[in-house]
C-alpha cells in the first residue's frame, strides 16, 4: 500500500481509525477495475435502507459523480473531483451550505467518499503544461469504485427482501379477499354457524398487519389468516356435502361406526386374528376420521377445555375447533405447526389433539414439539387418538375417586 493515500482532514476536523481503515482500503482495487459510476450510483440508491443514507445525502452523491468528466471510474487514475460548495449545492438542486456540508460528512461517514485536502483546505487540482491533471485536491470516487461488488451485492439483497414482502402482500391480500367473500356468502344465504365469532377472530389479526413491518412478521399473519380461511371452508364443507349426500353414505357411515369400535377399545387387548389384521394394515398410512369419536367422548377426556370456550360450554365439533385455536396460542404453539397438524389429521382431529395435549400440560416441556411428534407419528400411521382419549379418561376418573 502506498503511504500516501492516507491523509488526513484540514483545520479543525478530526479522523478516526475508522477513516484510515476505509482510506487504506480504497488502495486494494483490482488493476485495471473499471465500473460504470452511474452503475454504482444506482446499486448505491438501492441499497441506502442498509447503507444508512438520505435522499438529500445522495443527491450530494449524484453531483460529486457528475464532476467527474469520464462515465467510468478506472483503477490508476486521477478519481479526484474538486468542485466548490456553490457549485455541488447548484448541482445538488439548490441544497443550502449547512445541509451540503451535513451530508458531505455523512457520505464520508458511510465510506462512499474520501476527503483529500490540501495543504490550506482548499480544493483544486495542479496541471502540467499539457493540461494534464497532476494532483488534485478534493473528495476521492476511489471509495466507490473499490467497493462496487459489495455495492451490488447488497442492492440485489435489497430487490430480494422487496420481492419478498411483495409476494407475502399479494398473499395476505388474496387470503383476506377469500375469508371476507366467504363470510358474506355464509351470512346473507343463512347457513348455520357462529359467524359473528368467525369476524371478530379475522378483525383481530388483520388488526395486526399495521404493526408488522417485516416479511417474517407478515408471514405470522398469513399463517393466521390462512388457518382461518381452511377453518372456515371445513365448516362450510361439512354443511354442504351434507345437504347432498353421495351414493356411499351407508358405507361412509359403516366405515366410520368400525373405526369408532376399533379406535376407543384399541389399548384393550384384542384376539390373535384381530392383531393378525392389524399388522397385515401397519405397512400403509392409518386413516381415522376423528368423528368416530363421540364429541362427548372427548370432552369426558379434556373437561379442561371447556374453561376457555364463550360460556364455559362446548356444544359441536365447531366450537372445538374454535377454542382449539385460542389454546394453540396459548400454549405456544406456532400457527405452521398447528396448520401441519390439520393437513395430517384433519381440522377435527388436530383440535382435539391440541385438547388433549393441554389437559396433559403438566407432563409435557413443549407443546409445539409434542404436536409435531403426533403429527409426523399420524403421517405414517402410527398415531391414533383412542388410546390418548381413554387413558385420560382413565386418569380422570381415577382422580375423582381419590377426591371423593
Amino acid at each position: 500500500m502506498q503511504t500516501g493515500s492516507v491523509t488526513t482532514p484540514f483545520g479543525r476536523r478530526s479522523v478516526s481509525l475508522a477513516l484510515i481503515k476505509g482510506q487504506m482500503e480504497s488502495t486494494k482495487i483490482k488493476p485495471g477495475k473499471s465500473v460504470d459510476k452511474w452503475k454504482i450510483y444506482r446499486d448505491v440508491c438501492d441499497a441506502r435502507s442498509l447503507l444508512g443514507l438520505r435522499d438529500r445525502a445522495l443527491s450530494v452523491l449524484n453531483a460529486l459523480l457528475s464532476f467527474y468528466p469520464e462515465t467510468f471510474l478506472v483503477e490508476g487514475t486521477a478519481l479526484v473531483v474538486f468542485p466548490s460548495n456553490a457549485q455541488l449545492a447548484t448541482r445538488a438542486n439548490g441544497i443550502a451550505g449547512t445541509t451540503l456540508r451535513e451530508n458531505l460528512a455523512h457520505l464520508i461517514t458511510a465510506g462512499m467518499i474520501h476527503r483529500k485536502d490540501s495543504p490550506n483546505g482548499k480544493r483544486y487540482a495542479r496541471k502540467d503544461r499539457a493540461g494534464t491533471v497532476e494532483e488534485a485536491f478534493g473528495f476521492s470516487l476511489a471509495p466507490l469504485l473499490a467497493r462496487s461488488e459489495e455495492l451490488a451485492r447488497l442492492a440485489q439483497q435489497v430487490a430480494a427482501e422487496r420481492m419478498q414482502l411483495k409476494i407475502v402482500k399479494e398473499k395476505l391480500t388474496l387470503c383476506r379477499r377469500d375469508i371476507r367473500k366467504i363470510l358474506t356468502a355464509a351470512m346473507e344465504e343463512g347457513a348455520s354457524g357462529d359467524w359473528g365469532k368467525f369476524e371478530a377472530h379475522y378483525v383481530g389479526i388483520v388488526s395486526r398487519i399495521v404493526k408488522a413491518r417485516t416479511p417474517a412478521a407478515l408471514d405470522d399473519v398469513l399463517d393466521e389468516l390462512s388457518m382461518l380461511r381452511e377453518e372456515l371452508l371445513n365448516t362450510l364443507e361439512t354443511q354442504l356435502f351434507s345437504k347432498n349426500p353421495g351414493a356411499n353414505d351407508d358405507e361412509c357411515r359403516q366405515h366410520i361406526q368400525n373405526s369408532n369400535t376399533e379406535s376407543i377399545h384399541e389399548s384393550e387387548p384384542r384376539s390373535e386374528k384381530e392383531q393378525g389384521a392389524k399388522s397385515s394394515q401397519a405397512t400403509r398410512p392409518m386413516s381415522e376420521p376423528i368423528k368416530a369419536f363421540p364429541l362427548g367422548l372427548v370432552l369426558r377426556a379434556c373437561p379442561d377445555l371447556a374453561s376457555y370456550a364463550p360460556g364455559g360450554t362446548i356444544t359441536s365439533w365447531r366450537d372445538l375447533m374454535a377454542v382449539a385455536v385460542t389454546v394453540r396460542s396459548m400454549l405456544g404453539v406456532s400457527p405452521s405447526a398447528y396448520q401441519d397438524a390439520c393437513d395430517v389429521m384433519g381440522p377435527e382431529m388436530a383440535a382435539a389433539a391440541m385438547a388433549c395435549i393441554l389437559e396433559r400440560g403438566g407432563h409435557i416441556n413443549s407443546a409445539g414439539g409434542y404436536l409435531r411428534d403426533l403429527t409426523r407419528r399420524a403421517e405414517k400411521g402410527e398415531f391414533s387418538l383412542g388410546p390418548m382419549l381413554m387413558a385420560l379418561i382413565r386418569a380422570n376418573g381415577d382422580g375423582e375417586r381419590k377426591t371423593g
